[in-house]
């Protein structure tokens, strides 16, 4: 219990015989329950957890849980076959700490402390407060990280938030209650699909600041060209689906019209622009009248989308 409430850590487990066992000993005390969601591993992850609730049964025969995958079903889906079990079992904070060692469990109480004290819904970890970030994270990582924060504002109404990609996170029984857990993304974009949904619903969610943990001996199993498209096309499904939940069906609000118009002149109006600029280059002049008109259709549709993401921004800016 962490001041009066019963907490569950989600640990999804893939190929981590070499640091789940890390990731349990380091877990404090206070955890109740250690989920771990081997995902299908094909190595002795299972193994090695079964291993500690043999050796030392009073220790941890009671609190560990392990959940096995028959099929591999992605980080996301290991998620949320933990987040039903806590759930189910009425788990007042479930938190998401990855099996690979990466999440300081010192940052435990500081992601817990709004949560328990109903300041927050949910909480995630963001690694870039910290000053050494840039030197500690790897720099693709680091830079593709900010860019999906970036998309993942937009398309989650959460403007407040950053490093969108950490799974460490909080959430209260409330959240896994109300959010369809059975819809969540299986993959790596799972933790901006849960934004969305939860901005849907109007909870509240704050950043806490975490250390960047790397070299531990962990193996990312993240592939750069798995994601480069996917995420992005994700995000671009969940904030139509989100503006449809909440912006017409469950409140209307004029935004709508501005990402609407601001969505069609400005694309129309940068291939239009690119149009005539090749056609100068390559075949002759063009007529003011096109490049003016260009130029109108991406200045209105800039300033439409603008005021729409001011209007989001607004009518999100206490939902932290």
């Amino acid at each position: 219990m962490y001041k009066g409430k019963s907490v569950a850590v989600v640990v999804p487990a893939y190929n981590e015989e070499s640091q789940i066992g890390k990731v349990i000993e380091t877990l404090p005390g206070f955890v109740d329950k250690i989920v771990i969601v081997d995902d299908a591993s094909t190595d002795k992850t299972a193994e090695v957890v079964e291993r500690y609730c043999k050796k030392y049964p009073r220790k941890y025969g009671s609190r560990i849980v392990l959940i096995r995958h028959e099929q591999n079903q992605g980080v996301g889906g290991a998620i949320t076959t933990g987040y039903k079990w806590a759930r189910d079992n009425r788990m007042d904070v479930s938190v998401v700490m990855a099996g690979d060692g990466q999440m300081d469990p010192e940052d435990l109480p500081n992601l817990l402390d709004p949560v328990v004290e109903d300041k927050a819904d949910y909480t995630k970890g963001n690694r870039l407060f910290t000053g050494n970030a840039w030197n500690l994270i790897p720099k693709v990582r680091y830079l593709g990280n900010s860019v999906l924060s970036l998309l993942t504002k937009i398309a989650s109404g959460y403007w407040h938030v950053a490093d969108s990609q950490t799974g460490y996170t909080a959430a209260s029984l409330k959240v896994l209650e109300t959010i369809q857990l059975e819809n969540i993304y299986n993959g790596y974009g799972m933790p901006n699909d849960i934004l969305v949904r939860l901005n849907v619903y109007n909870f509240r969610v704050k950043d806490v600041p975490i250390k960047p943990v790397y070299n531990v001996g962990e193996k990312s199993g993240i592939k750069l060209y798995r994601v480069i498209f996917t995420i992005p096309f994700l995000l671009l499904r969940l904030f139509l689906w989100r503006m449809k939940e909440k912006y017409v069906i469950r409140d209307f609000h004029p935004l709508v019209f501005f990402y609407f118009i601001g969505l069609i002149t400005f694309p129309v109006g940068f291939l239009l622009g690119l149009y005539d600029f090749f056609y100068r280059i390559f075949v002759g002049p063009v007529a003011p009248t096109s490049a003016m008109f260009d130029a109108f259709l991406v200045i209105m549709g800039l300033q439409f989308l603008l005021f729409a993401m001011w209007f989001d921004m607004e009518y999100n800016r206490d939902l932290k």
